[in-house]
């Protein structure tokens, strides 16, 4: 059998925009999978369970398992049937493209078809594939060649044996009996995952807020999964693969107000994680984005609130713009109403006019029913806060004294309330108190201390404090 590879595009683009037009029957258009299932995780992980029926002879025998995933986990490969065990299995990613005939013909003779752009004659030329290194070196006759902006086509004399058009595990099976029966084939696959996307419409005035919840899920394993029965799990599993050792914190820099939940969402659940079955099968296509609807709530209640964190005790040189924070529910009474798995959500607010638009984006973890959630959405224009170190005094040789001013400013036309965290009081020394201050304080933890400052309508407010730091 003689492979064809035709162009009219110049040597080096053909090799790699050239079109295989004929193949072996086993290696055609049509998916090779059977009733598939794909259970797909957050972190780019999916469980793939694909049956199949096999006509199986007695004795041994190989069976080719065609479009499985490009990006399968080959240690996590099972089959289950009846009356037949594994003996090996091989998967073989080694796909077909020109540029990989041509790796593969380094050594062998192809025939080289030229056109004259003149007469539209062709010549053919026997030649030897000497190398394929970011270009094909052959040898015709005795002498040597670059086949480099030259119109024509390759003609391979056969398909290499180890070359597939689509991903393939093969498998050889030791059969008590001949005949046809079903096989599930399961594995593991990278490249398939999905995340939850929130639209949400804030109505500050009326103080209610509108969110849709997206799930979208991303295909980029190499390979189509047609009509399969599609089930999300939201949570995180575990791997051995992603287990690099302890994770450090960083210093928090979210807004303060999350707080987790302690309602049972009504989803099925597996475990600790929550599932979430699309009704119908869908053909998940490679390189395809697909987003599928899970929670539409309207005029759940939400607020807007200021924030800024202050992480040391040190002056600023100029006034900051206080963060934005959108506070809300996810309870059954007076929230959303479910558990709100990973992934962004983004806020809009309708202009003067009645028309939304977009005012910012936060993201979220796995977040159970019941949950307080506060996210940032941008940063205030007309609210403003600089601290300035008024004053450090040494009181001896483990022990200092800071007095701090916090100025805020408010350019708007309403009041703005603004917490006021003070963090790093517990990083690098023993002990750090509020010993004066002319507003009241929350130490909500060894470390933060918080402030609701109120902001008059263009107007300013000061908090002093003085700390008492021990080393």
């Amino acid at each position: 059998m003689r492979i064809w590879l035709a162009t009219t595009m110049l040597w080096a683009p053909a090799l790699a925009c050239a079109q295989t037009t004929a193949l072996p029957q086993d290696e055609g258009a049509r998916s090779g999978q059977g009733d598939v299932a794909v259970t797909i995780y957050n972190n780019d992980l999916a469980l793939i369970q694909d049956t199949r029926q096999l006509a199986l002879p007695r004795g041994r025998s190989r069976q080719d398992f065609a479009d499985v995933s490009a990006a399968i986990r080959p240690e996590t490969v099972t089959l289950k049937t009846t009356g037949a065990s594994i003996v090996e299995q091989n998967f073989d990613y080694d796909l077909l493209s020109p540029q990989k005939l041509m790796d593969k013909a380094v050594g062998q003779t192809v025939t080289l078809v030229r056109t004259n752009p003149a007469t539209g004659a062709e010549t053919r030329e026997e030649a030897r594939v000497l190398a394929n290194n970011g270009g094909t070196i052959v040898q015709i006759g005795s002498r040597i060649e670059v086949l480099d902006r030259s119109a024509g086509r390759v003609i391979f004399p056969t398909l290499p044996p180890n070359l597939r058009a689509r991903p393939t595990l093969s498998v050889t099976l030791d059969s008590d009996a001949a005949g046809t029966r079903p096989a599930t084939l399961s594995y593991l696959s990278r490249g398939l995952g999905w995340k939850a996307d929130y639209v949400a419409l804030f109505d500050e005035k009326a103080g209610k807020l509108d969110v849709q919840g997206w799930i979208t899920l991303n295909n980029t394993s190499g390979t189509t999964f047609t009509a399969a029965k599609t089930l999300l799990v939201a949570g995180s599993v575990g791997s051995a693969e992603d287990d690099n050792g302890p994770r450090y914190s960083a210093r928090p820099t979210t807004p303060r107000g999350s707080q987790s939940g302690t309602e049972t969402a009504n989803r099925e659940q597996l475990g600790d994680f929550y599932l979430y079955p699309l009704a119908e099968r869908t053909t998940i296509a490679n390189a395809q984005t697909k987003q599928v609807s899970f929670l539409d709530v309207a005029g759940s209640p939400a607020a807007k609130a200021y924030f800024y964190r202050n992480p040391w005790l040190a002056t600023q040189s100029e006034a900051k713009s206080v963060d934005t924070v959108l506070t809300f529910s996810s309870s059954r009474d007076g929230g959303l109403g479910d558990a709100l798995p990973a992934g962004t959500v983004r806020v809009y607010m309708r202009d003067a006019r009645g028309a939304p638009q977009f005012i910012g984006e936060s993201a979220i973890p796995h977040t159970p029913m019941g949950s307080r959630l506060a996210l940032k959405t941008g940063e205030a224009f007309d609210v403003k806060m600089r601290p300035v170190v008024e004053k450090r005094e040494r009181i001896s040789a483990d022990r200092w004294r800071t007095t701090m001013r916090y100025t805020l400013t408010n350019a708007r036309a309403t009041e703005a309330v603004v917490e006021v965290a003070q963090d790093g009081l517990d990083t690098w020394w023993h002990d750090t108190r509020v010993v004066t201050e002319n507003q009241p304080s929350e130490r909500v933890t060894a470390d933060e201390v918080v402030w609701h400052v109120r902001v008059p309508a263009n107007g300013t407010a000061s908090v002093i404090a003085t700390f008492d730091t021990r080393y």
